[in-house]
C-alpha cells in the first residue's frame, strides 16, 4: 500500500519550549491513523504541522507528490501547494456566522480555488447530503446544533477536494448526545477510502475505525501500531498508564 503521508524528523518549538521531538510516521493512502495521548503531549501541534498552520522548525513532510523540508525556508508556492493537499476540521467549527450553510461550504472553492460558482454549489449540495444536512443549506450557523455545525465544517473541508483529512478532536466541544452524529460521518468517510489523521479521545472510535494508533507523550511518539496492539496490549509502560485512566 502506497503511503500518502510521510513524516520524518519533525521538530517544533514555541520559544524555549520544545513541543515536538523528531516525530516520524507514515499514513498509507485510504487508511485512518488515530493520534492519542495526554493533554499537552503535542497532538494538536503534530496535526497543525501537517497542514503548515504551524510550520515545523525541522523535518520533512510529504503529502502525495508535494514534499517540504522545513529545515530550509519553504518556497511560498510550494507551501501553498502543500497546504492544499489537506483539509482541516477543528475542535470548534469556525463557521462564518453571517453566511448560510451553503455559502460557508462554497466559500473556499470559489474564493481560494477560483472554481466556477455553479460547480462549487453543486458539489456543496452533494457534500451536505453526504453529511446529512442537505435540508439545512439555506440556514445560518446559529440555527444549527453543535453537531450539525461540526458536520458543516467537515463538508466545508471536503469541498476543497483534499487528499488528506485532518481532524483535531472534532467531538471534544460537543454535548455527549451529539458526538455520535459526527463520528458516523467520519466512519462513512473511512468506508469511502478517505485518508485521515484524527486526534481523538474517543478510544472506541479509534479501536473501531483506525488502521493505526499513534501514542504521543511529551512531544515524542512512544508507541504506534494497529489498534488491537496499542489499545489492548501496549508494550510501553507509559501507554499502559495512560490507557488505564481513560478506558
Amino acid at each position: 500500500m502506497t503511503d500518502l503521508l510521510t513524516v520524518r524528523g519533525v521538530r517544533k518549538s514555541f520559544g524555549d519550549h520544545l513541543v515536538l521531538r523528531d516525530i516520524a510516521f507514515d499514513v498509507p493512502a485510504g487508511t485512518v491513523t488515530a493520534v492519542i495521548g495526554p493533554s499537552g503531549s503535542g497532538k494538536t501541534t503534530v496535526l497543525r504541522t501537517l497542514n503548515a498552520l504551524d510550520q515545523a522548525d525541522a523535518g520533512v513532510i510529504t503529502i502525495g507528490d508535494v514534499s517540504v523540508d522545513f529545515a530550509a525556508v519553504p518556497d511560498r508556492a510550494v507551501l501553498t501547494r502543500f497546504r492544499a493537499q489537506s483539509g482541516m476540521v477543528f475542535q470548534s467549527h469556525n463557521l462564518f456566522p453571517h453566511m448560510t450553510v451553503l455559502q460557508n461550504v462554497i466559500e473556499g472553492p470559489v474564493v481560494a480555488q477560483r472554481r466556477p460558482k455553479q460547480e462549487a454549489r453543486d458539489e456543496a449540495l452533494r457534500l451536505l447530503e453526504q453529511v446529512g444536512l442537505a435540508e439545512k443549506a439555506g440556514q445560518y450557523p446559529y440555527q444549527l446544533s453543535g453537531g450539525q455545525q461540526q458536520r458543516v465544517g467537515i463538508a466545508r473541508a471536503l469541498a476543497l477536494r483534499p487528499k488528506l483529512m485532518l481532524f483535531d478532536e472534532p467531538t471534544s466541544a460537543l454535548d455527549p448526545e451529539l458526538v455520535g452524529e459526527v463520528l458516523d460521518v467520519m466512519r462513512g468517510l473511512a468506508r469511502d477510502g478517505m485518508t485521515m489523521v484524527v486526534v481523538t479521545h474517543e478510544m472506541g472510535f479509534a479501536r473501531e475505525v483506525a488502521d493505526a494508533v499513534v501514542f504521543l507523550d511529551q512531544g515524542r511518539i512512544i508507541e504506534s501500531g494497529p489498534p488491537e496492539q496499542v489499545l489492548s496490549a501496549p508494550s510501553h509502560e507509559r501507554t499502559r498508564a495512560f490507557l488505564s485512566k481513560i478506558l
